[in-house]
């Protein structure tokens, strides 16, 4: 059974007012692919619109506050820690994203949603130069804290 559908099979907000107050974590993952001429640009901060690791990089934090406002049955939390990483490959720009709460819901939604607002956020700043970019794979990466425990993922490709 899905918690978030009723009866009648309608989307609702899950009742967490039962469930304890304990401290939750998470750890999303998500790359861009870029051209090597992409990677340089961001590197030396040589493009038009400016800095994108550090607009990224606000981007990726607003998307994991808004998280409620996008995801429709996400409960509002108090986030209580966001930590925004990138760094590059040859060919992909990684972006990890990592939330933390105290409170009676996951994490994992506001992880993977500044994971995707950070990456939209370079796809948007670099598209004028390249644009054969390719955002892939946002994942969760881990979770701690919660009934059903804590979670790593076990994939060898990342």
């Amino acid at each position: 059974m899905f918690t978030h559908l009723d009866k009648n099979k309608r989307g609702q907000m899950v009742d967490v007012s039962q469930k304890k107050v304990t401290e939750r974590a998470a750890l999303a993952r998500g790359m861009i692919r870029l051209q090597p001429e992409t990677i340089q640009a961001i590197q030396d901060v040589a493009l038009k619109k400016g800095d994108v690791l550090a607009i990224a990089q606000v981007a990726a934090i607003q998307g994991a506050k808004n998280t409620p406002r996008i995801i429709p049955l996400a409960h509002p939390l108090l986030l209580t820690k966001i930590n925004v990483d990138f760094h590059f490959t040859s060919e992909h720009l990684i972006c990890n994203v990592e939330v933390k709460a105290e409170g009676k819901t996951g994490v994992e939604m506001e992880a993977l949603t500044g994971c995707a607002s950070g990456l939209l956020t370079i796809y948007d700043m670099c598209k004028a130069m390249d644009k054969s970019m390719c955002i892939e794979k946002i994942f969760l990466v881990k979770k701690t804290g919660g009934q059903s425990g804590d979670y790593e993922y076990k994939g060898t490709d990342h």
